[in-house]
């Protein structure tokens, strides 16, 4: 699955218990007639991957559906949701790397010698 936005907020990342366990989250406002506000964390090794983005930048993150059970010392049972990240990539346009060197048309001289009757010898 995939979630498209713009990057709302970006948080640091958190460490957790005694191994170490990462989590870094991130917001991002999707771009629809409802904007939704969504929080999508990223765990462990991807926590990385956040280094790069920064707010207002368009994204599209692959995201994971998670949920888990948790039952109380009452014995209540608890179900929770979580979005989580494995991928995120930028959606702003690239600056075009090709034809950079070619001037404007207005800087090229015009053509003054042209005949009407000269034969064109083009083969197509």
């Amino acid at each position: 699955m995939e979630v498209q936005g713009k990057i709302k907020l970006i948080g640091e990342t958190k460490t957790f218990g005694n191994n170490g366990f990462r989590k870094r989250e991130v917001v991002v406002t999707t771009e629809e007639q409802y904007p939704q506000h969504l929080m999508v964390e990223f765990v462990q090794d991807k926590t990385d991957l956040l280094n790069n983005f920064q707010v207002g930048q368009p994204v599209k993150i692959g995201i994971n559906l998670r949920g888990r059970e948790w039952v109380s010392p009452q014995g209540e049972t608890k179900y929770f949701n979580s979005i989580q990240g494995w991928r995120i990539e930028n959606l702003q346009a690239e600056q075009p790397t090709g034809g950079q060197n070619v001037p404007p048309p207005d800087n090229f001289e015009p053509a003054n010698n042209l005949n009407e009757e000269d034969y064109d010898d083009l083969p197509f």
